[in-house]
Order: structure tokens, then C-alpha cells, then sequence
């Protein structure tokens, strides 16, 4: 039976270049690996295919409470089925929902949280949803939020930016490692050589100068205009590795809006250097 590192973050916060890295890292291999094919060694716990077995209707019909007293026979079902560790993605927060753990710690061996700075998330936040940035900053801003279940996945609590945040990081773990996409950008090889030695992998300086390569937004972006990205939003009209940037914020936020999500989110932007001077 395996155990669950877990792949947290808010949405559009870097969740699935942490995944590639992982597996270009891992998986040894000339060229990129296939975005598609990322259950080799990362998962999904909300991934309706997990919950089919153990509902009595199909997923999109059962209620939330049903959802929730089969979460931890799925999180069962999933280390029963890897025999070692498994890295699972999840945008839940770490809280319990009808009484019932979102996040199953007796299958736990540590977790990554990634964060990123609120402002570029409601711009990036937008188009995954194809709605407003303002319909983005309401929905980031909501206390408790929660998801419905369909027809690919469980309903999932995310809360607002600030506790999906919070949840994951306010309390220091040595099995959990914390990482800012921002140093992602601009301290690349020291912040994903930091993830590596953290999950006592100590890739060579090549092989990690490899990994970063292959898990480049660049080759993101290439791979899905060449074969599409399955785990793209259906309502998503633009391409899902659509900029990746830092700052963007700056040209794309009016004043109005980014008061709108410091006011909400101070304390916790605060915490990761992200209030903007004036704000």
C-alpha cells in the first residue's frame, strides 16, 4: 500500500508545472513527459473514476453528504492501489466538510503547498472559468467556497484564497514543504533543487538543469497546441498554459480591483510579500 504526498494549492497557482517537474525528474527520458499521462505518478482525489464503486448513483447526482463519508474509502482506494508513495493533486483546503477530513491523514507522508500571489491568480483565475476577473475576485474572495459534484470530479472546498492559504501553511511541519511560484520564475533551480532535496530525491546538477527544461512553460505550451491538454476546463476558450507570468497583475488589474483583494486577503498576503506598496 502506498502513502499520499500531497500536491496543494490554490487554483492557477502552479499546481501542474510542479507535477510535470516531478515526473521529467523521476521519469528518466529524452523529451517531455506526455502532459496527458500524468497519473504515472500523480493523481487526482477528487477524479470521479475513483468514486464510481463506491456511490450508489453516478457522482453528479449524489449529494455532497454522500460524497463526503465515501472520501476516505477513495483515499483508501488509492493507496491500495500503489505500492510506494504517490503524489496526489488536490485544490482542497485542509478542513473537514460534514464531519468528514477532505484531506485523509492516516494515508499522509507530507505535503507540498504552492502559493502564489492573488493578484496574478485572479487574472489567470478568469479565463480557467471564462468569466470576469471581477466574477474571479468574488469567487477567490467567498469564505467556505465550495464546488458541485459533475460528472468528472467531487465537489471540492477550497474556501477563499486567504484559507486555502492559510489552512495548508500556518502551522510549520517538517514533512511539509512550502514554495512560492514567484520563486519559481525567478529562483528556478534553487527553488525546485530545494523540492527535490526535500523529498530526499538529490538529483545531479544536470539531471535537476534537465527536469527544469523539460517541465519548461515553453514545452508546456508546445505539448498542448500539439495534442491538447485533457485536464483542461471545458468551458476554458483559450489554451491552459496560456502565459505563466509574474507581475501581470500590473497591467491587467484596476486600482478598484486589487484594493478589492488586498482588503480580503491581507493577513495572508502579507505573510508571502505580496500586499503592493500604496495598498
Amino acid at each position: 500500500m502506498g502513502g499520499f504526498i500531497w500536491l496543494a494549492s490554490y487554483p492557477k497557482s502552479g499546481n501542474t508545472w510542479t507535477r510535470s517537474f516531478l515526473h521529467n525528474l523521476l521519469k528518466v527520458q529524452d523529451q517531455t513527459h506526455d502532459i496527458n499521462n500524468m497519473n504515472v505518478l500523480t493523481n487526482n482525489d477528487n477524479a470521479a473514476a475513483w468514486y464510481k464503486d463506491l456511490l450508489p448513483r453516478p457522482l453528479e447526482e449524489c449529494t455532497v453528504a454522500e460524497v463526503a463519508q465515501v472520501r476516505p474509502k477513495v483515499h483508501q482506494k488509492i493507496a491500495e492501489a500503489y505500492k510506494g508513495l504517490v503524489f496526489l493533486k488536490t485544490h482542497n483546503a485542509l478542513v473537514s466538510h460534514a464531519g468528514v477530513p477532505m484531506i485523509t491523514t492516516s494515508h499522509t507522508a507530507g505535503a507540498i503547498y504552492i502559493v502564489r500571489n492573488p493578484l496574478d491568480v485572479a487574472v489567470s483565475y478568469s479565463p480557467h472559468l471564462n468569466v470576469s476577473i471581477d466574477k474571479a475576485i468574488t469567487l477567490m474572495n467567498k469564505v467556505g467556497r465550495m464546488t458541485k459534484n459533475h460528472d468528472k470530479g467531487a465537489y471540492q472546498i477550497l474556501g477563499s484564497w486567504s484559507e486555502n492559504v492559510h489552512s495548508w501553511t500556518h502551522r510549520p511541519n517538517r514533512a511539509l514543504f512550502v514554495m512560492r511560484y514567484e520563486d519559481m520564475h525567478a529562483k528556478t533551480h534553487e527553488t525546485f533543487g530545494a523540492l527535490a532535496r526535500h523529498l530526499l530525491l538529490n538529483p545531479g546538477k544536470q539531471e535537476l538543469e534537465r527536469a527544469i527544461e523539460l517541465s519548461s512553460f515553453k514545452r508546456l505550451q508546445e505539448q498542448e497546441k500539439k495534442e491538447g491538454f485533457k485536464e483542461k476546463p471545458p468551458m476554458m476558450e483559450i489554451p491552459f498554459f496560456r502565459k505563466g507570468q509574474v507581475g501581470e497583475w500590473r497591467e491587467m488589474l484596476t486600482k478598484r480591483q486589487i484594493r478589492n483583494i488586498v482588503a480580503a486577503n491581507r493577513r495572508q498576503m502579507a505573510r508571502f510579500g505580496y500586499i503592493p506598496k500604496g495598498y
